[in-house]
């Protein structure tokens, strides 16, 4: 399916021209005159895609825009395009997680050159979302005590630390330790420690 490229700009022609290049690069485009148009139409970010935003479009802003879909989680990437580019307002969309920003006119190199750079990372970033989605799922799975010796052992406590807080046996421990590394498929404590810090469970102001 080939990847759809959101266009946002109130000038017609300017539009009517990228709409025109970009299907002859093989996307396909939607064209919205406004940003609230693009609001109404709520694109679906699980398709790949991305927005080619103006930053001077009447009603809602660019950057208002940005705000707006980063506040509601989509995961599309934004190419800012402007006539009028100012380092503050370049800083502050790129800070708000923008892929680029560029300053009409611009050549179909350059376009399609940051688009594929925008689809590149939004891959990626989907691949590592599934990954994230299948570790939460193992951890539903564990019993409510599996997830405490879970909680302390990526805390590097060793097991003698464990049956003691939780006023069990080491023999115990063991066992349930056993359970979480099979539940949650890994074979090593390096493994265990890298799944809870990337679903945010590990403080890093912790020892």
């Amino acid at each position: 399916m080939p990847s759809l490229i959101h266009v946002v700009d109130d000038d017609e022609s300017f539009r009517t021209a990228i709409e025109r290049r970009l299907k002859l690069a093989g996307y396909d485009v939607a064209t919205y005159a406004s940003a609230q148009e693009l609001l109404d139409s709520a694109p679906n970010d699980e398709q790949v895609g991305c927005i080619l935003l103006d930053v001077r479009i009447p009603g809602l802003s660019g950057p208002e825009l940005q705000s707006r879909l980063v506040a509601s989680g989509s995961m599309l990437p934004i190419v800012f395009l402007t006539g009028h580019a100012d380092t503050p307002t370049t800083v502050r969309a790129i800070k708000a997680g923008a892929e680029d920003f560029l300053t009409k006119p611009i050549s179909s190199e350059q376009l399609i050159d940051a688009i594929e750079r925008a689809l590149a990372h939004q891959r990626t970033a989907s691949v590592q979302r599934g990954k994230l989605d299948i570790f939460r799922t193992h951890l539903a799975t564990l019993t409510q005590r599996e997830r405490q010796v879970f909680d302390l052992i990526v805390r590097g406590r060793i097991n003698k630390q464990i049956a003691h807080e939780l006023g069990t046996t080491e023999r115990t421990v063991k066992a349930h330790r056993h359970q979480v590394m099979g539940k949650m498929q890994v074979h090593s404590l390096a493994e265990l420690v890298s799944i809870a810090e990337r679903l945010g469970m590990l403080d890093t102001n912790e020892p």
